[in-house]
């Protein structure tokens, strides 16, 4: 099945105008902004739609703590919304919707959408690094960095859940869905990417007790690890709590940073991720800090060398 990944993500949120401020802040665009919710675009299109936690149109909610509504996949075309509606029809209800998408639910109770993708071609340039040994990817004279910069996020990258029952969630995406496993944490669960993208992950699930059922966190993709940490820097200064991060995962090798929000979950920045085809092999390892990330750095204000020698003129 020709699933791109997430094209939309949907919260029912106690307090509309505290997460629309912290979306702007994090540098989705606002759209249709109103005291009862509004959608929040990437320079793609995909987006995070939010939503009174009592309004009567969204799913259910989960029965938990977690205010994820809604997960929309982007699929490629029409004959993939058939196929999944005629998969998914044979043993649970599937429903369309006035505007053409499929709705359902998964084996764990979150509510799926597909529809044929939102996401807009972007032509944009990526970070560059010059480098000794390499050709120059910045010409002389080209400055790599501008504190001014306008910083936004491009794409929606993924999504990770809290299941109580990896394994069962993980046959449901891969046999019903068609999605691959890149690479496991053993005893927590899958990284997995659908069919019509090769980014190393689009949905990771990590097991936990039925209480915690939810989203963990959600994550857009930026132009590079510069805009990951500026962005981030810039959270930072406008008062929000930084949670893990800046970084390096191992899995995915994507640079992270994330944050604290009002959504009832983690929201991340990340950057450079790995791609993958099927000639992959995953990789299982344990769940540990060396495993997550290949090296974790520490946000400091400012810093900037000066001031006398030390005392006893040592140096």
């Amino acid at each position: 099945m020709n699933i791109i990944g997430p094209d939309t993500l949907v919260f029912g949120v106690d307090d509309v105008a505290a997460c629309a401020q912290y979306l702007t802040d994090y540098g989705l665009e606002p759209y249709g902004v109103t005291a009862a919710g509004g959608r929040f675009e990437a320079l793609d299109g995909t987006a995070i739609v939010l939503a009174r936690q009592d309004d009567a149109q969204l799913p259910p909610a989960l029965g938990t703590a977690s205010m994820l509504r809604k997960t929309v996949y982007g699929v490629a075309d029409q004959a993939t919304l058939h196929a999944i509606a005629d998969e998914l029809g044979r043993d649970r209800t599937v429903t369309t919707l006035p505007d053409g998408s499929l709705e359902t639910v998964d084996d764990m109770g979150f509510t799926l959408g597909f529809q044929v993708t939102v996401r807009r071609q972007l032509e944009l340039p990526a970070e560059t690094v010059n480098a000794p040994g390499a050709a120059p990817q910045r010409p002389a004279n080209a400055v790599a960095v501008d504190e001014h910069a306008v910083i936004k996020p491009r794409t929606l990258s993924h999504v990770v859940l809290f299941v109580p029952d990896a394994a069962r969630a993980e046959a449901f995406y891969v046999e019903r869905l068609g999605f691959v496993c890149t690479d496991r944490f053993t005893g927590v669960g899958p990284f997995l990417r659908p069919a019509g993208t090769q980014d190393h992950h689009t949905l990771f699930m990590i097991q936990t007790p039925p209480f915690m059922k939810g989203c963990e966190h959600f994550t857009f993709h930026m132009g590079g690890p510069t805009e990951v940490v500026q962005a981030g820097t810039r959270m930072v200064e406008k008062g929000y709590q930084s949670f893990w991060g800046p970084g390096r995962h191992k899995f995915g090798s994507n640079w992270f940073w994330y944050f604290n929000s009002p959504l009832g979950c983690h929201v991340e920045y990340d950057a450079d991720m790995d791609l993958h085809d099927d000639r992959w092999t995953a990789r299982e390892v344990p769940m540990g800090a060396d495993a997550s990330q290949v090296f974790l750095l520490q946000h400091r204000e400012k810093w900037a060398p000066g001031g006398p020698p030390p005392a006893g003129g040592k140096h």
